[in-house]
């Protein structure tokens, strides 16, 4: 295990708990500016607003290590991963693509 999937992973174990009709998922997004991908932890309960806490920030701005650190934080956490600012990107390994279209608030 990585150090940065450990920072994340140390950092989202007290924030997941498992509370009915609550969604939990993280968001990867790609911040073009300075060249860095940031995850955050995303919680909403049913009928509430949504809540978003930074987890870590990989400041290494390489699509293939991000795919290899990616596989493995999904064998971690088995969340689902919501990717932003990721359109018309490619994964190097697998050519599939990242994100399909644009959020609204892109």
């Amino acid at each position: 295990m990585t150090k940065d999937l450990k920072i994340i992973v140390e950092r989202l174990a007290p924030l997941f708990k498992r509370k009915r009709n609550t969604r939990y998922w993280i968001s990867l997004v790609n911040q073009t500016y300075t060249p860095a991908f940031n995850f955050f932890f995303n919680i909403q309960p049913k009928d509430q607003r949504q809540r978003s806490i930074p987890l870590h920030s990989l400041h290494g701005y390489d699509l293939a290590q991000l795919e290899a650190f990616l596989g493995l934080l999904r064998k971690q956490t088995q969340l689902t991963i919501e990717f932003v600012g990721f359109e018309d990107m490619r994964w190097p390994q697998t050519n599939r693509v990242i994100q399909r279209r644009a959020r609204l608030d892109e």
